[in-house]
């Protein structure tokens, strides 16, 4: 027999990527194509659809040999109906995605949060391999966040179980955040909230490396931590108390096996990581800290699409297609 693939899509605000992905969670192709985000809803599903296409072609198969295409949209999901209430990065309000993409590519389309199919991907095939109680956050331009449990998503009531970027860290005084509150944890530990605070105390460091920098970003935060700055560990102490202060409450709440750490402020590597655990230990129950391993995401930009790819897997394993 052929051999079956699942089409696993990361689609982003400003690239889409893409992948034919078998059954065992391996990537057999992938590729990546900017977001023809301009061409309105209707313009990204016929990109979707044409990128498909090319892929089945540079692999020589045919779309009989597709099990189904699963799908990581940066927005709010109705998971069951395959619906996006919002995606404000593609400017999708109230979207039918998933009966629009089925009637155009004729597959199996299966969608959820972008954030949920990184998790998906770590669990299945990344740092969560075997764990079926697992958080994974995301720490990128914003904080996102994956919650599995028992092996599956958590969605909760309304579908946005795990958008821990708005958990509330700073109660008075804190920094307005995009999603309209202040004080959210995004605020202090995303790479947007690092440059922040690192700009905020540049005038308390004049002997600081960053200084005379024109245009300072989280990685020259992380480097300078790293090279000692004193400016550069302040701000990545501030990021690692409030992720400590919010993994410790979370692991009392749920008691996660594993809480996996990716996205691009990640790559700081144990610059961050140390600190992190230090505040976990800190802040967290002692019956559970030092069960519960805090390790950084190793399926770095393919977490996606693994993810996306599982949720075909799962689906169409499920119902025995």
């Amino acid at each position: 027999m052929s051999q079956q693939v699942y089409v696993g899509i990361d689609l982003g605000g400003t690239s889409v990527k893409y992948a034919l992905i078998n059954t065992d969670g391996q990537i057999v192709y992938k590729s990546d194509a900017p977001t023809a985000k301009d061409a309105g809803g209707e313009g990204i599903i016929d990109q979707i659809d044409d990128l498909i296409t090319s892929a089945l072609s540079e692999m020589d198969y045919d779309r009989s040999q597709v099990h189904g295409v699963g799908i990581g949209v940066p927005g709010f999901v109705n998971v069951e109906e395959g619906y996006v209430y919002e995606a404000v990065n593609l400017g999708f309000k109230d979207f039918a995605f998933k009966a629009e993409l089925e009637g155009k590519t004729g597959l199996a389309v299966f969608l959820d949060n972008d954030a949920n199919t990184a998790a998906l991907g770590e669990m299945w095939r990344g740092s969560g391999e075997g764990t079926k109680d697992l958080l994974c956050i995301t720490l990128g331009t914003g904080v996102g966040g994956g919650v599995i449990l028992n092996g599956n998503i958590y969605h909760g009531h309304r579908g946005v179980a795990g958008e821990i970027g708005h958990y509330t860290i700073v109660t008075e005084g804190g920094a307005p955040c995009n999603c309209g509150k202040s004080g959210c944890i995004e605020t202090i530990a995303s790479a947007t909230g690092i440059v922040r605070l690192a700009k905020e105390h540049l005038g308390d460091y004049p002997d600081s490396k960053l200084q005379g920098k024109s245009n300072i970003e989280a990685k020259d935060v992380a480097q300078a931590a790293e090279d000692g700055d004193a400016l550069a560990r302040h701000v990545i102490k501030q990021a690692a108390e409030a992720l400590g202060v919010m993994l410790g409450n979370y692991a009392v709440i749920l008691n996660p096996e594993k809480i996996v750490i990716g996205g691009g402020v990640s790559k700081a590597g144990e610059v961050l990581f140390n600190p992190i655990r230090e505040a976990y230990q800190k802040y967290g129950l002692p019956h559970l800290t030092g069960h519960i391993d805090i390790a950084p995401a190793t399926l770095g930009n393919d977490a996606g699409v693994i993810g996306a790819g599982w949720l075909v897997h799962h689906n169409t394993n499920k119902i025995g297609l």
